[in-house]
């Protein structure tokens, strides 16, 4: 124990600078996300603000039941669930893709003009895209005038249902994938220049060395990744869809965090909004935590 706490101490004398630049992040977590974790006990209560805390009446799971035999939260759970699958399914992946296409350039001023270019959308404020989004979707917009060129009839595309999944999809591979390939690009930067020179000797290919030597390299980060991004499959994309959706495309447009806002703030239903939110951080622990003991199992790598 004694020297355990000698090397405490010789290694805050080392690195104070360090843990100088680690306080300001701790304080923010500890000001943004964990001190408001108190405040959840009012999902278990009929909170009034008048009342406070203390004097707010207990329901129990009241807020809960209510929540889950409701006429909305198949809707909001299916929805949730199926924007977040979709962009595991198409937009995961193309950072990576990306990254891998990128690592073969060998001309040094095109291979920073293309990664300077797939950089420059992520740049671009959320509302100001979705504004370009919504100029573009008119029915006077560029993507109609695209579509009437094949004899495709002109509508608000953004007020489609059965579009908005597409949009905002694609809307979010433009803008980060390019952003999201900086990762895996730093990593096929630790990949042993030896490896590539023997597949070359023993006749391989530039696709099969990227195959067989690149992409092997980057399969741990990938890992890592998609675990942390399993662990927020029902939290992402709040900003974005409530800039995008409409009345018109709530049947597949409404996700648990719009819901959460509208019951929460505009109809200042705290409790029942806190109590939807617990509810959805619970099922994403549970689904981080899956994700992450099925890694260790099947590859060996993990989060913890």
């Amino acid at each position: 124990m004694k020297i355990t706490r000698v090397k405490l101490k010789r290694n805050f004398a080392r690195y104070k600078y360090i843990y100088l630049m680690l306080l300001p992040v701790l304080i923010y977590y500890g000001i943004f996300c964990y001190g408001p974790m108190g405040g959840t006990v009012i999902a278990f209560q009929n909170y009034k603000p008048a009342l406070g805390i203390e004097g707010s009446p207990w329901v129990g799971l009241k807020h809960f039941r209510d929540f889950l035999t409701g006429p909305y939260a198949w809707r909001l759970i299916r929805n949730t669930l199926l924007i977040n699958i979709l962009q595991i399914l198409f937009a995961f992946p193309i950072p990576i893709i990306l990254a891998l296409l990128i690592n073969e350039i060998r001309c040094r001023p095109y291979k920073k003009f293309v990664q300077t270019v797939s950089y420059m959308p992520h740049f671009i404020s959320l509302v100001v895209m979705c504004g370009l989004l919504a100029t573009f979707c008119r029915s006077d917009g560029l993507f109609n005038d695209i579509l009437n060129t094949f004899g495709i009839s002109r509508r608000n595309l953004l007020a489609e249902p059965g579009l908005f999944r597409m949009i905002y999809v694609g809307s979010g591979i433009w803008q980060e994938a390019g952003w999201g390939s900086i990762i895996y690009l730093a990593t096929l930067s630790t990949v042993d220049p030896g490896l590539h020179e023997a597949a070359a000797i023993d006749g391989a290919n530039r696709l099969q060395r990227m195959i067989h030597v690149s992409f092997p390299g980057l399969v741990p980060i990938i890992i890592v990744q998609f675990i942390m991004r399993m662990g927020n499959i029902l939290t992402q994309g709040f900003e974005k869809v409530f800039l995008m959706y409409s009345p018109l495309t709530y049947d597949t447009a409404d996700i648990i965090s719009t819901y959460i806002y509208r019951q929460g703030l505009e109809l200042t239903n705290f409790s029942y909004g806190t109590a939807v939110g617990l509810f959805n951080s619970i099922v994403n622990l549970v689904i981080l935590v899956a994700a992450n003991s099925i890694s260790r199992k099947m590859t060996k790598e993990s989060l913890w």
